[in-house]
């Protein structure tokens, strides 16, 4: 099988990069991040010292998968994570008060094999496509494939949750695509995987910022101030990308190939998802039988955050 590029990074990178003490004697805020292109922002804060010049002490939590963030949160285990809007109204029935604070600026993107000929979205009529089922993932998936009059059903969904062994997957010609999230997308197209669709390119926000209402309503400044230093760093990538490329491999850790041929997201400002993108959520959930609760949108959002900018 294919060798592909090590993500052993995946698991190392949480006692190589934040490992250092907080300065602030007050308990540091834990926030849960992926590694992905969403966390970027966070990293950069970090490791440039802006949350402590802000005032407030940061401790970020790495997670390799959704199940294992989403378990912290319900845990308590972590303050706020880099989350999606299917988590939040899982955690939303289940009982557990997380609010979205903010969008985040990730990418999701749906990538064909080297080999078989696909070229566009409408070329995976009756494919199969390796995701990781009843998540985000195939939310997108299913979005980006509805904008190609590709529907839900004219696809063959291969569950594949561990994001490298997808990759690999994809690389090898065992499935005929993949959705992919930053920088794993770069990664497999640097290896020769056919770049078809991107959710930033189809306007489809999903990815969000979420605390839990007992840590918004009893450390509402200090978050503020998080995400102060979080927007600095934000700017900062945006004004200068490319002074960003080493940091990528050599303290994000993301993979080599990313380094040269990535193309940075640009990060908002703070901002809430628009209530439509919110309810199509919950819809698509609705459709699935995933849930049958009624929510409104109105239930997963907190706005005292983004009513500073």
């Amino acid at each position: 099988m294919k060798k592909t590029t090590s993500f052993l990074f995946f698991v190392c990178i949480a006692g190589m990069l934040y490992a250092g003490p907080a300065k602030e004697t007050a308990e540091p805020l834990k926030v849960g991040i992926m590694p992905d292109a969403d966390s970027l922002p966070f990293m950069v804060a970090k490791d440039t010292g802006l949350f402590e010049a802000e005032g407030v002490s940061v401790e970020l939590v790495v997670f390799s998968n959704p199940q294992e963030r989403d378990a912290a949160i319900q845990a308590d285990k972590v303050d706020g994570s880099i989350s999606d809007l299917l988590a939040v109204a899982f955690l939303y029935v289940g009982g557990f008060d997380a609010k979205v604070t903010s969008l985040t600026d990730g990418r999701y993107g749906i990538a064909a094999a080297p080999v078989g000929g696909i070229q566009d979205v409408a070329g995976l009529y009756g494919k199969k496509i390796g995701l990781s089922t009843n998540t985000i993932i195939q939310y997108t998936v299913d979005a980006q494939l509805a904008k190609a009059g590709v529907g839900a059903d004219n696809y063959e969904p291969v569950s594949i949750p561990r994001m490298p062994l997808r990759l690999e997957m994809l690389l090898n010609g065992q499935i005929d695509a993949a959705s992919l999230p930053e920088p794993l997308l770069t990664a497999a197209t640097g290896q020769g995987a056919i770049l078809l669709s991107t959710t930033d390119t189809l306007g489809i926000d999903a990815g969000i910022l979420l605390f839990s209402k007992r840590i918004l309503d009893k450390r509402l400044e200090d978050i503020k101030k998080f995400y102060r230093a979080y927007y600095k760093a934000a700017q900062r990538i945006n004004e200068n990308p490319d002074a960003y490329r080493d940091f990528l491999v050599e303290k994000a850790s993301f993979p080599e190939a990313v380094r040269t041929a990535y193309q940075f997201v640009h990060y908002r400002k703070p901002t809430l998802p628009e209530r439509s993108q919110i309810e199509q959520a919950i819809a698509w959930l609705k459709a699935k039988s995933l849930i049958s609760t009624d929510i409104a949108a109105d239930d997963l959002i907190d706005s005292r955050i983004v009513a500073e900018w």
